[in-house]
């Protein structure tokens, strides 16, 4: 089987038509977050296959998307080639193994990332240290949502409990609110969409 059609069949498989529609729904959110950003570098951490970030790509000077999974950045390489993008790189790390040490940004971009990790403390404190003075954390992810049991990812979060912990690692500030309610969005089960905005 040709490489591409490997590709074209994980294209299909990530890219469904309600996670391309829920994307557009949060670049919106973070879109309304944002001001005065042409001059400033972002990061897409946990991109995926970049859906989120190449819908933001135009309001900064550059992205780079960072994903832990070889399949899903080759997604983003492709999308970035064929769309020509030169603003656009990627890197295939997991932060919370290993940072570039050089590595800093004006922004930083998680969508619907942090359920899926253990340690919520270790990566926060991680992406705080990769962002520039008076850089951002833009986190979008589900309320708690109890009525979800899993073992694999947090069933949501609660802002005020999020707000306290990035205040915690070192944010200066920062400010979360509710932006969208769906239908069996979130492990099939109706939910809703929190914003998070913290500033270094």
């Amino acid at each position: 089987m040709e490489t591409n059609d490997i590709f074209e069949q994980m294209a299909c498989r990530y890219d469904t038509e309600d996670r391309v529609n829920t994307a557009k729904i949060i670049v919106q959110a973070v879109r309304s977050e944002l001001a005065d950003t042409k001059e400033k570098t972002a990061l897409d951490y946990g991109c995926g296959t970049g859906l989120v970030g190449l819908g933001l790509i135009d309001i900064f000077i550059s992205m780079l998307f960072v994903d832990s999974s070889p399949q899903m950045i080759e997604q983003v390489k492709r999308k970035i080639e064929n769309g020509h993008i030169e603003s656009a790189s990627t890197l295939c790390c997991d932060f919370s193994v290993e940072v570039p040490r050089t590595l800093q940004v004006d922004y930083v971009i998680m969508s619907q990332v942090l359920l899926h990790i253990t340690d919520c403390h270790l990566i926060l404190t991680k992406l705080f240290d990769i962002l520039k003075k008076d850089g951002h954390l833009i986190i979008v992810d589900f309320d708690k949502n109890e009525s979800i049991i899993s073992d694999k990812v947090h069933n949501g979060f609660e802002q005020k409990e999020l707000i306290r912990l990035v205040k915690q690692v070192g944010f200066a500030s920062a400010g979360a609110h509710t932006f969208y309610s769906g239908q069996r969005i979130f492990m099939n089960q109706d939910a809703s969409l929190f914003i998070l905005n913290a500033k270094k």
